[in-house]
């Protein structure tokens, strides 16, 4: 039985990283992925639903948004399910701290940067080089056709989980720490040893026991969980569904037909994520379906 909870659930993820009371927990793990020159000393938690400039303007609604002490701007996603067009959503997120930063009179555009990590149990998987392949930590910044650094204030990174495989011993640096925390919480049943004089992991895995939780508070990580599961079971059947028939009507049709039976069945878990009461930015993120989609479906 599990003595901590899953991180990668919506609940379990915040519960960690996106509480006012985990603020020290979040600047560790942050610094863990920063260069010594750019290291947090403080975070101030901000609004995680942004609007557009308009009422008419699309939003945008992060796991986490912070600020630190020098107005750099960091914005946390957590992705348990591949997600079409990932990388897209969170380039996307990235124009609203961006655009946010515009000032009413004179101004000389003077950005501060903004930081865009996502924390994924999936891989890519589109990489031309084999090696990059297997990396865990893939850190994205704009760059020439020469490999020249061309704006140092916009970086994205993505830490695809799967690709880590670290034991205990063999964990080096502070990511590594987070990293082999992060993967594998849920299986611990005692504090490992790398983290006994470890204040803020010893802080984050009793935040994370189950029985530490009040009753609310484990209703609502046990109904995250729940809802995951759903609907991560009926995504797996649709899709292997989707395969089997794409296969009987042809090689030549199956590509489009595989694609259309999974449009379908993102549909049929959207009402089911609906049905049971999620929000329209959980649906999206379950599905990968549209906003506007989901809106129609809830018409």
């Amino acid at each position: 039985m599990a003595k901590y909870l899953d991180i990668f659930t919506d609940y379990g993820f915040k519960k960690i990283f996106g509480e006012e009371a985990s603020r020290k927990i979040l600047i560790d793990f942050l610094n863990s992925l920063l260069p010594d020159d750019t290291l947090i000393k403080d975070l101030t938690f901000k609004n995680t639903e942004q609007l557009g400039v308009t009422a008419d303007d699309r939003r945008a609604v992060y796991d986490i948004y912070c600020e630190n002490e020098r107005g750099e701007k960091f914005i946390v996603e957590l992705q348990k399910a591949k997600q079409d067009y990932f990388k897209e959503r969170t380039i996307y997120y990235s124009t609203f701290p961006i655009s946010e930063q515009a000032k009413k009179g004179d101004w000389n555009y003077d950005l501060k940067a903004v930081f865009c990590i996502g924390l994924l149990d999936f891989t890519f998987k589109d990489y031309n080089d084999e090696s990059e392949m297997r990396d865990v930590v893939h850190r994205i910044t704009l760059k020439d056709q020469n490999g020249k650094q061309f704006y140092h204030k916009l970086t994205y990174i993505y830490l695809e989980m799967p690709n880590f495989h670290k034991n205990e011993n063999e964990l080096g640096t502070r990511l590594d720490k987070w990293l082999y925390f992060i993967k594998n919480l849920e299986d611990f049943q005692t504090i490992p040893h790398i983290f006994k004089d470890e204040v803020v992991f010893i802080e984050a895995m009793e935040k994370a026991e189950l029985s530490k939780m009040s009753g609310e508070e484990r209703a609502k990580y046990d109904y995250s969980l729940k809802i995951y599961r759903d609907n991560y079971s009926i995504f797996e059947t649709k899709w292997n569904e989707g395969k089997k028939e794409g296969i009987v009507i042809g090689e030549e049709n199956k590509s489009r037909f595989a694609d259309e039976k999974v449009k379908e069945n993102k549909i049929e878990i959207a009402k089911n994520c609906i049905k049971n009461g999620m929000s329209v930015e959980m649906t999206v993120k379950i599905t990968g379906l549209p906003e506007e989609e989901i809106r129609e479906i809830i018409k």
